[in-house]
């Protein structure tokens, strides 16, 4: 039965779509089933794993709105990572969603048929709380937190800590923070360290030993519509979402 993971910060910038694609990459080179939701109207997870938007048929639009089942809409990568993927139809699914029945359980309710064929299952969330946020908080086990290594890196946290409060009182009671990921990382500037530091102070043992730096390679690898570990395999960032893919692990355990 799959561990769900949602990966979520309403601020939007803070590597999200990165840290889903590659650490999804990450758990794969692992041996372990993977699926990833792509829950953004933007679709940049579907792109950056090399699935072209334009050409797919079923999206996650299609098992929001039209209930269409998940298994229909799967898309298969040449990184060992399966897809259900978004593209800008999805936008329209915030207004259509709110007088569904139901509506804040369509994507759970959809993950449930096939949960049982995958280890972990990742959904990249919009910068944003609304009702796609809320499905997919709704549908996860635990969340993984993004924060950039800038001087606002802890705005939103308190909000997106209130949502999750909200999600488990009324959704999800066993919603919990699975780790906090500093992303943008740059070893160079006392203001990094430093607001690794803070975070740390707030949260503890919740955040990863492994800091993401920031890295053209990694800039680089969506274009190609490739993880880091496979646009590069020998850059430090693929090294890092591999160590991040064995903390996730080692937590799992």
């Amino acid at each position: 039965m799959a561990k769900i993971i949602a990966i979520a910060n309403q601020k939007g910038g803070v590597g999200k779509t990165t840290t889903t694609v590659n650490l999804s990459a990450g758990l794969a080179a692992n041996d372990k089933k993977v699926l990833l939701v792509d829950c953004d109207p933007q679709g940049n997870a579907t792109s950056g794993l090399g699935i072209n938007k334009s050409t797919i048929n079923s999206t996650i639009y299609d098992i929001l709105i039209d209930n269409v089942e998940a298994k229909y809409a799967l898309q298969m990568t040449n990184y060992g990572v399966t897809v259900l993927p978004s593209n800008i139809n999805l936008a329209g699914a915030e207004v259509e969603l709110v007088s569904a029945i139901a509506r804040e359980s369509k994507l759970r309710n959809a993950l449930d048929q096939i949960r049982s064929d995958y280890d972990y299952i990742l959904i990249d969330c919009p910068p944003s709380l609304g009702l796609l946020t809320i499905n997919a908080l709704a549908a996860a086990d635990s969340i993984i937190i993004p924060i950039q290594c800038e001087f606002y890196a802890l705005e939103g946290v308190t909000q997106l800590r209130n949502t999750i409060d909200l999600i488990k009182s009324s959704l999800n009671p066993l919603l919990a923070i699975e780790g906090i990921v500093m992303t943008m990382y740059d070893s160079r500037t006392n203001l990094s360290q430093q607001i690794v530091e803070n975070v740390k102070k707030h949260y503890g043992y919740l955040v990863y030993d492994t800091l993401i730096p920031r890295s053209i390679r990694l800039a680089e690898a969506p274009s190609y519509g490739m993880p880091i570990i496979s646009y590069d395999s020998k850059c430090k960032s693929s090294e890092i979402y591999l160590k991040l893919a064995e903390e996730v692990l080692n937590r799992g355990r």
